[in-house]
C-alpha cells in the first residue's frame, strides 16, 4: 500500500532471460493446445470409422491412431501439416455405417462430404454445432428419421445436399436462420408439411443480405433450391417462386405455381392432399371444364379407331405365336464378340403364367425410384407402395441393353421360375417380376419386411428389442425356412450368400430369407467363354450339376452355424481387430463348461438348456469337413425338440422380466 506523498516504487525492468523464458512458455502452450486439438479430431475421426460396418474398397485402412496424427489420412484434409480438420472427403466409397455424433467435435472443419455411400440412420444433432462448417453433403444415402433442427447452428454453411435419402417429418423452420445459405437440396426424400415460409412478399438472391429477421425459409438467398419428390403440401411461399418450377414437381402441393404433382391417390393414401390449413379434404387442383360438342365426337371418333387398331394388332399377333411358340435370340450387343457367334432358344411362354408387372406402375410405387433401401454394383433395392396397399422391395438389375446378351437373358428368366416355385412363411414371397425394353429394365418384386435386417438388429440396434426368446425364434424360423429349401423343394435351392444381411425380419420379428445376391455370378461370367453357360441358364459351381448344388448347401449349412453364433453372441462375423467369429468361439464350444463365455453380455434370461442345443447344433455346422454337416433336417428337428417356444414358456419368461423390473424398482 502506498501513502500519499511517499516516494513511488521503482517499476522493475523484465531482463532478457525473462523475455525469453515468456517466449518459449507461449510457444509451448500452442504447440500443447495445438496437439491437444489434433487428439480431440483424431478421437472423433475413430469414432466415424468404428461405426462404419462395410468399407469394401478399404478406404479407412490407413485410419489409425498409432501416431496421433490424422492429416495423412485417405479424405482428410488439414489446415497443416499438423494442424487442425478443416475437411473430410469420403464421396463414392460404398461405405456402409451410421455417422457417428462424434464429427460434430470436429470444430475447426469446413467441408464434409460423404455422399453416395450407405450410411444409415439418422442425421447426428451433434452436426449443427459446427459453427465454421460450410458444405455439409450427404446425398445418396440411406438416411432416415426428421433433420435435426439444430442444424440452424450452422452459421457458416453455404452447401447443404441431403437429396435421395429417407428424410422424413417437417422442414425446420430453423433453415432460415442461415445467413449463408446459397444451396439447398432436399428432393427425392419423404418429407411432408409445408415448407416454411412467409406467405406474401417476393424475395430473391439479390434480397437484403443485411437483414436479420427470418420467417422460415423467407426472405430467401437460395440460388439453388431443390424441393421435388417428397409429399409436401400446402402453397409454395412466393418468396421461393424465383425458383425452376421443377424444384417443386412430385409433391402434393396445391398451388398455381406447381406442376407435374403426385396422384391424388397416392397423396391422399398418406394423409398428405391436405389444405394448408391441415385439412385432410382432398384438394382438386383443376376442375373438368366443360367441352365443346365437336370436340367431343372427335374423341369419341378417335377412339373407335384405336381401338378398331388394337384388336386388328391382337389378332395378328395371336395369329403369329401361333406360328413361332418360341424364338431364336441372338446377343443384344453388337461388338465381335463369343456371344455374337452363338443364339439361346428362349420360350416366349417361359414367363407367361407368372405375374408381371409394368415398369410405370413400380415406378409410381417406388416415388420415381428415389426411395433407395440398399445397393451394390449389380442391383439397386427400392422400397415402395403398390396400389393396393401391400409395400414391397423391388430389385432392379444394373445392366445396360448394349451388355445384354441372351445368355443373360436365359438365366434372368431361369431364376424368375425358380423364385417363384417358393412358398413358405420364412421365405420373402415373390410378387412379380419386370421386363421391358424402353427403357430397359430388368427387375423383381418381393414382399417387404419392414423391420429390418438380423444383422442391423444384431450389431446396430437397440439390443434391448432382441430378447433371448426372440433370438430363439428367429434362429428356428431360418432354420424352417432352410430346411424347406434344402429338402422340401425339388431340385432344392440354395442361398447365394447366406448370412445375417439376407435374413430380413417382420414387426413381430418372424425371419424372412432374402436372395439378392444371386446376380453377382451373373455378372462376373458375362465376359468368359460360352463354356461358362450351360442349356438351362446357370452356371457351373452354382446348381450346374448335383455335387455343385450339394456344397452350395453344405454351405449354407456352415452359413447358418456362424448366424447362430451371432444370435449367440452379438459379435460381428468378423472384425479386423477380433478376427473371425468361428476361430474365436471354436475355444469355448470345445469345452462344454465354457460356453456361457459365448453368450452376449447384454442379454438377460438365458436359458442354459437352450444355449446348449445352439451350441451343440453350432459344433456340427461349422465342421471343417462339409462331408460331416448335418442336414437342415436335422437341425430344425434338433432345434424344434430341444428349444421351448411354447405359450407357457413366453409366459414364464414375461413373468421373469416383470419380476427382474419389480426388484430393480
Amino acid at each position: 500500500m502506498t501513502w500519499r506523498g511517499a516516494a513511488a516504487a521503482p517499476v522493475p525492468v523484465p531482463s532478457l532471460l525473462q523475455v525469453l523464458l515468456a517466449l518459449h512458455c507461449g510457444v509451448v502452450f500452442l504447440q500443447c493446445s495445438a496437439a491437444s486439438a489434433m487428439s480431440g479430431d483424431v478421437s472423433a475421426l475413430m469414432a466415424f470409422k468404428r461405426a462404419i460396418i462395410e468399407d469394401p474398397h478399404s478406404v479407412l485402412s490407413d485410419w489409425t491412431d498409432a501416431d496421433g496424427n490424422a492429416c495423412d489420412w485417405h479424405g482428410v484434409i488439414c489446415s497443416a501439416p499438423q494442424g487442425s480438420v478443416i475437411s473430410l472427403k469420403l464421396s463414392n466409397s460404398s461405405l456402409k455405417g451410421f455417422i457417428a455424433p462424434e464429427l460434430g467435435r470436429l470444430n475447426f472443419l469446413q467441408e464434409l462430404y460423404l455422399d453416395h455411400n450407405l450410411f444409415f440412420g439418422t442425421i447426428p444433432k451433434l452436426i449443427g454445432s459446427l459453427r465454421n462448417l460450410r458444405v455439409l453433403d450427404l446425398s445418396v444415402n440411406r438416411l432416415t428419421g426428421p433433420i435435426p433442427s439444430k442444424l440452424g447452428g450452422l452459421s457458416s454453411v453455404s452447401v447443404i445436399n441431403f437429396h435421395s435419402n429417407g428424410l422424413s417429418g417437417k422442414i425446420p423452420s430453423e433453415l432460415g436462420k442461415l445467413q449463408n445459405l446459397v444451396e439447398l437440396r432436399l428432393d427425392r426424400n419423404r418429407l411432408k408439411g409445408s415448407i416454411p415460409g412467409s406467405k406474401t412478399g417476393s424475395f430473391s438472391p439479390t434480397s437484403s443480405i443485411g437483414s436479420t429477421a427470418h420467417n422460415g425459409l423467407c426472405p430467401s438467398r437460395l440460388y439453388v433450391g431443390d424441393f421435388s419428390y417428397n409429399f409436401l403440401v400446402g402453397k409454395i411461399p412466393s418468396c421461393l417462386k424465383y425458383l425452376p418450377r421443377s424444384s417443386f414437381q412430385g409433391n402434393c402441393f396445391q398451388d398455381e405455381y406447381s406442376t407435374q404433382q403426385r396422384a391424388l391417390q397416392i397423396c391422399g393414401s398418406t394423409g398428405q392432399r391436405g389444405g394448408i390449413n391441415g385439412s385432410k379434404h382432398p384438394v382438386h387442383k383443376h376442375e373438368r371444364m366443360q367441352q365443346p360438342t365437336w370436340l367431343l365426337v372427335l374423341e369419341i371418333a378417335t377412339g373407335v379407331l384405336l381401338v378398331v387398331f388394337v384388336i386388328t394388332g391382337i389378332v395378328t399377333a395371336s395369329r403369329s405365336c401361333k406360328l413361332k411358340p418360341s424364338i431364336r435370340i441372338s446377343s443384344w450387343n453388337r461388338s465381335k464378340s463369343w456371344s455374337d457367334e452363338i443364339t439361346v432358344l428362349i420360350d416366349s411362354d417361359m414367363l407367361k403364367s407368372l405375374p408381371k408387372l409394368s415398369r410405370q406402375e413400380l415406378e409410381v410405387a417406388c416415388e420415381d425410384f428415389s426411395n433407395i433401401i440398399g445397393s451394390s454394383p449389380e442391383t439397386v433395392v427400392y422400397k415402395g407402395t403398390m396400389k393396393d396397399g401391400p409395400e414391397v422391395s423391388v430389385i432392379s438389375l444394373c445392366a445396360f441393353e448394349g451388355h445384354w446378351t441372351s445368355h443373360h437373358e436365359l438365366f434372368y428368366q431361369n431364376k424368375v421360375i425358380d423364385l417363384s416355385r417358393l412358398n413358405h412363411e420364412n421365405i420373402a414371397k415373390f410378387l412379380g417380376y419386370c421386363r421391358e425394353s424402353d427403357p430397359f429394365s430388368r427387375m423383381l418384386v418381393f414382399e417387404y419386411a419392414s423391420n429390418g435386417t438380423l444383422f442391423e438388429h444384431l450389431h446396430y440396434g437397440d439390443g434391448a428389442q432382441l430378447s433371448w426368446l426372440r433370438r430363439m425364434k428367429i434362429a428356428i424360423g431360418i432354420a424352417q425356412g432352410l430346411r424347406y429349401l434344402h429338402t422340401e423343394l425339388q431340385p432344392p435351392f440354395a442361398i447365394s450368400e447366406l448370412n445375417s444381411n439376407s435374413v430380413y425380419v417382420t414387426e413381430d420379428f418372424t425371419p424372412k430369407l432374402v436372395d439378392f445376391e444371386c446376380w453377382k455370378m451373373m455378372f462376373s461370367k458375362h465376359e468368359k467363354a460360352p463354356s461358362h453357360f450351360n442349356s438351362k441358364g446357370s452356371f457351373p459351381g452354382h446348381g450346374d450339376s448335383a455335387e455343385d448344388k450339394h456344397a452350395d448347401i453344405q454351405g449354407n449349412t456352415y452359413a447358418f452355424g456362424v448366424i447362430l453364433l451371432e444370435i449367440i453372441s452379438g459379435r460381428l462375423p468378423y472384425c479386423k481387430d477380433k478376427g473371425y467369429l468361428v476361430d474365436w468361439a471354436t475355444k469355448f464350444l470345445q469345452q462344454p463348461e465354457e460356453i456361457g463365455k459365448l453368450v452376449d453380455p447384454e442379454l438377460s434370461n438365458v436359458r442354459t438348456e437352450d444355449l446348449a442345443v445352439l451350441c451343440s447344433v453350432v459344433s456340427r455346422c461349422i465342421d471343417p469337413d462339409p462331408s460331416k454337416r448335418p442336414s437342415m433336417q436335422i437341425i430344425t428337428g434338433v432345434l424344434e425338440n430341444g428349444i421351448d417356444l411354447s405359450a407357457a414358456a413366453i409366459l414364464k419368461e414375461s413373468l421373469l422380466a416383470w419380476a427382474e423390473l419389480a426388484l430393480a424398482l
